[in-house]
């Protein structure tokens, strides 16, 4: 999985603020520089939170998406 291209899904539906951050920062350590995670969240204040999570730790929000009741984030690794 340390390929550059690989993706990892990360489906965090139903979990309330701060959960899907804390748990998108916890895979995220484990995952190799330049890798891409994708968040699945159904929390309304991720649109906030995760955004400003990245920022806040350097990642890359490369996409910020809705599906439904679905919030999609894709992140890059730094």
């Amino acid at each position: 999985m340390a390929e550059n291209h690989s993706e990892t899904t990360l489906d965090l539906s139903g979990l309330l603020c701060p959960l899907p951050v804390l748990k998108a920062r916890k895979r995220l350590e484990t995952m190799a520089s330049g890798a891409i995670l994708k968040v699945i969240a159904t929390d309304p204040m991720s649109a906030i939170d995760m955004p400003h999570f990245c920022n806040e730790q350097g990642h890359a929000l490369l996409e910020q998406a809705r599906d439904g009741g679905a919030l999609i984030f894709r992140i890059r690794r730094k």
